[in-house]
């Protein structure tokens, strides 16, 4: 079956409400090494919402498509070997395969262009120790100058704009997503589908600087707060969370604007972070319980618009539960 025949029977399926036929189709598709099938199943076992994830198999089929000359499946495949989703982290073969797609794929002559100009190890990490300066021992806050580089923040904003939405929350009452009680700002998530071997890298510098592993973060993330917006006093900790948020890691992406300062508020410590600048600190007892010393507020902002990246980062390993699929494939 041709790619676009394939693509509106699918399409025509899932209207009809035949998630069931539309899975066999596509699988069935994709077995005969059909590069857009292939690239298409592939998302759909990321997504998880019409098939069961299994980002093993994304994986192996983003691989394939590529092998077949799909460039966004070898992009997004790129991601993966670098962040190590789906299998173990490959990162000399991540940058193989953005050096492979760079004469023709702009995004990845990009990536590869920040990634070369970071002195990085043989796995993506730092290769050089990160030093943290501390600001308090209650609780326990430390910052980082050029963290970032101006190229790096500019970099994560540009990714991340035409993905920036309202800050929400879901609402435990009703299940659906409400606009953030204490937050007004946007946000974009770096995921699985936005994770690249930029982002990788960058997560590596965040565990180095934490002493903590890469998998123990949840996805990066940037935020951006206009006038007037703020994150009103809260606690970073989880309450009675098995998998503690032990640490947070701030990054400032700009420094053109007024106030925004994050102050907390039970100390009285107030950082206000230039370009590049990471603010770490930690939001939980040994025990796990959330540390009431921790509680912080990202100030408002008087003029301009402050960009900011934010990891949180788990006790253990992070990942994020799968959704109920429409159809047990």
């Amino acid at each position: 079956m041709a790619a676009d025949e394939t693509r509106v029977r699918l399409e025509a399926l899932l209207g009809e409400g035949r998630p069931g036929e539309a899975a066999r189709l596509l699988i069935a598709e994709a077995k005969a090494g059909r590069p857009e099938a292939l690239a298409q199943l592939a998302l759909w076992r990321i997504a998880g919402d019409v098939v069961r994830r299994d980002l093993a198999e994304a994986r192996t089929l983003l691989g394939a498509a590529a092998e077949q000359g799909d460039d966004a499946a070898a992009l997004l495949h790129a991601g993966f070997l670098a962040s190590g989703t789906g299998g173990e982290a490959d990162w000399p073969a991540a940058l193989a395969a953005l050096a492979r797609l760079a004469p023709r794929v702009q995004r990845a002559a990009v990536q590869l262009r920040l990634i070369e100009a970071m002195a990085l190890d043989s796995d993506g990490f730092p290769a050089k120790p990160v030093e943290p300066l501390s600001l308090a021992t209650a609780p326990q806050a430390s910052a980082v100058r050029a963290f970032l580089t101006r190229t790096e923040c500019a970099y994560l904003i540009a990714a991340a704009e035409p993905r920036l939405q309202p800050s929400v929350v879901v609402d435990p009452a009703t299940g659906r997503m409400v606009p953030h009680p204490v937050r007004t700002s946007d946000a974009a998530m770096f995921g699985v589908f936005a994770e690249d071997a930029v982002v990788a890298a960058i997560n590596r510098r965040i565990a180095a600087l934490s002493g903590t592993a890469p998998a123990q973060g949840e996805p990066l993330q940037v935020l951006r707060y206009r006038a007037g917006g703020e994150y009103k006093p809260h606690m970073d900790a989880l309450p009675a969370e098995p998998n503690q948020r032990i640490l947070t890691v701030l990054v400032y992406l700009s420094d053109d604007y007024g106030g925004g300062e994050t102050r907390f508020v039970r100390t009285g410590l107030t950082f206000r972070g230039k370009a590049g600048d990471a603010l770490m600190f930690r939001n939980a007892r040994p025990d796990g319980r959330a540390d009431p010393l921790s509680l912080h507020a990202g100030l408002p902002v008087e003029r301009g618009v402050k960009y900011l990246a934010s990891r949180w980062i788990r006790a253990g390993r992070f990942t994020y539960p799968p959704p109920r699929p429409l159809v047990d494939l």
